[in-house]
């Protein structure tokens, strides 16, 4: 079976799931930010050092207003026996819900099944769903190597800077360096970036990449 091709600017789709904290559903998240993942499966070491990582960022990820959400086709008792030996290794307890997904349903529908493992395993994918439930960034990542936790905040981070200011942000950016903004859509404004960008409180390298400090 073909597995749903999702994309940037999509609808999450809806599901009812199963998790470690009980029943959850895609409506429970309306209005917050929803960092949805997948892992290959419990008890696996790359996961377990993800986990372990998530939960250390998991008040950063709440600071920013995200909730996290995880998802494997294992049992909720093996996810439930897997957060128990993660608190015991390191003495916090695993801080969001896993979802249980043994039938595979709600990984279909996300597109996360691995089709050589015959439909048995989920890739590291990462759905960055906004508060009116649209999929704004996807990541995905190989069974063998761990995903970067700094990574996800930063583009969380990235994507809020530019709901609330209506900027671009450049290569390598984190909070708190300036911005871009929008290249010009009239000759006019080609003319005040090109000529007088301080106007606008810019800094330009040229016409069309100009810098813009928020604190400004």
């Amino acid at each position: 079976m073909a597995e749903n091709c999702l994309s940037i600017g999509m609808k999450a789709p809806y599901f009812n799931a199963q998790t470690t904290f009980g029943p959850v559903k895609m409506s429970d998240y309306t209005g917050k930010w929803l960092i949805l993942f997948s892992h290959p499966g419990d008890f696996t070491p790359v996961c377990t050092t993800e986990f372990i990582a998530f939960t250390q960022a998991y008040p950063m990820f709440e600071n920013l207003g995200a909730s996290l959400l995880g998802l494997s086709i294992d049992s909720n008792p093996s996810h439930l026996d897997w957060v128990y030996t993660i608190q015991e290794l390191t003495g916090v307890p695993v801080p969001f819900p896993i979802i249980a997904d043994r039938s595979g349903d709600i990984a279909r529908l996300y597109g996360m099944l691995v089709p050589s493992s015959n439909y048995t395993e989920t890739v590291r994918d990462v759905f960055f769903i906004d508060p009116t439930q649209t999929i704004r960034a996807i990541l995905s990542y190989p069974a063998a190597n761990g995903r970067s936790v700094p990574e996800m905040l930063r583009l969380l981070q990235a994507l809020q800077t530019t709901d609330e200011y209506g900027v671009l942000t450049p290569a390598n950016w984190i909070s708190g360096q300036p911005v871009l903004v929008p290249a010009p859509r009239t000759y006019e404004e080609l003319l005040i970036h090109k000529e007088n960008p301080n106007e606008l409180g810019l800094h330009c390298v040229d016409w069309f990449l100009c810098y813009k400090d928020l604190d400004s």
